[in-house]
């Protein structure tokens, strides 16, 4: 909705959300956001404002008048409750949005948790860190090398006066340097920066953790552009491997045998659905869309391969059709399923293969509870 700064009351100052340029559009659903141009709404609505316009439209408005003091600071306890959930929510999404590669539409988001944090945790705290390093690296993938510097030096400085700063933090900020140095071609520099994020996760999470797993994929996308297939591989490996045993480990815990989920269907009435409501990745959207690149670009690697092994792309295709099995998509987990089949028989692996029949039979089973 276009308005006039000039009818605004004296002394008043409209911004501009994305770029605090003067405003002239109001967003017409919370009517507390404002935007230089329509293009800025836009951006904004599609990165986060959508998500959060509900929220905005509770913590702009006027505080109201309370009478007691009871009252007062109840409120001021669900404005805190509400801008923290403001943070991570934007945070995920952000983060969400850069692992599908959409560096752009995530800066919004960034910066909107960047800005509420300050407002709840200060200007120089450890909490600001997250949202500094999203904003690294958007700006990593944007080419704005020099910007994105910025944002990680911000976050390198906090981190390091920061005594009892968590590794998972001290993790991500290594891993955006590793991304730093490996776009300006440093490769050497990038190397130890994805050492030290895999030393740091490995000691808060496990070597074999996925979360982990993303320190060990990076350092081989770097082996990668060096041309040294051997070590990339390897790593590459790794990674597949972590993936593979995370997702088996959902799919067994959580998804009943065929003798089991036939005793359920015999004793219900009607359709035979439920047997799988809650099968999920134990990941947040962010992390799904993570998996999703990581595994894809690992396949994407494999499948162009001249001198490529069967095994490695048959364990890929697999993680694949796991990985989108936990998330609800049964005809993508059929088609990598079908896809890890047929690069199985080129192998002689009697338990491998007797591991994928199982799992396509239990996508069909999926399919029939839908």
């Amino acid at each position: 909705m276009d308005i006039n700064p000039l009818a605004n009351p004296k002394g008043s100052k409209l911004i501009c959300e994305i770029c605090q340029l003067p405003a002239f559009v109001l967003c017409k659903s919370c009517k507390v956001t404002y935007y230089c141009t329509h293009e800025h709404q836009k951006a904004d609505w599609v990165s986060i404002h959508e998500e959060i316009c509900d929220k905005l439209a509770f913590l702009r408005q006027p505080t109201p008048f309370l009478p007691s003091k009871e009252e007062r600071d109840k409120r001021q306890n669900q404005v805190q409750l509400m801008k923290i959930e403001l943070i991570e929510m934007s945070r995920t999404l952000a983060q969400k949005l850069l692992f599908e590669g959409k560096h752009d539409e995530s800066v919004p988001a960034a910066t909107q948790s960047l800005r509420y944090a300050i407002d709840v945790y200060g200007v120089a705290t450890i909490e600001l860190v997250p949202s500094y390093l999203i904003l690294g690296e958007a700006s990593v993938g944007l080419n704005k090398l020099v910007q994105a510097e910025e944002y990680l030096t911000k976050a390198q400085w906090t981190v390091m006066k920061t005594p009892d700063c968590p590794r998972s933090i001290k993790s991500k900020l290594y891993r955006n340097l590793g991304l730093l140095y490996a776009a300006k071609g440093d490769f050497q520099e990038s190397l130890i920066n994805f050492a030290d994020d895999i030393y740091h996760s490995s000691e808060e999470f496990g070597t074999d953790s996925i979360r982990t797993s993303g320190g060990y994929f990076h350092m081989a996308n770097v082996f990668f552009r060096q041309g040294k297939m051997n070590i990339a591989d390897s790593l590459y490996r790794q990674v597949i491997n972590i993936w593979h045993n995370h997702l088996s480990e959902i799919i067994k815990a959580k998804v009943p045998s065929e003798e089991e989920a036939a005793k359920s269907r015999s004793r219900m009435i009607g359709p035979a659905k439920g047997l799988f409501e809650e099968l999920s990745s134990g990941l947040d959207a962010a992390q799904d869309a993570e998996a999703i690149q990581i595994l894809t670009s690992i396949y994407d690697i494999r499948d162009h391969q001249v001198n490529r092994q069967a095994q490695d792309v048959a364990k890929t295709c697999h993680a694949l059709a796991m990985l989108f099995f936990v998330l609800g998509d049964i005809k993508k987990a059929k088609e990598f399923g079908r896809k890890a089949i047929v690069e199985s028989d080129k192998i002689k692996d009697d338990n491998f293969s007797k591991s994928l029949v199982e799992f396509m039979k239990l996508c069909e089973r999926q399919g029939t509870t839908n």
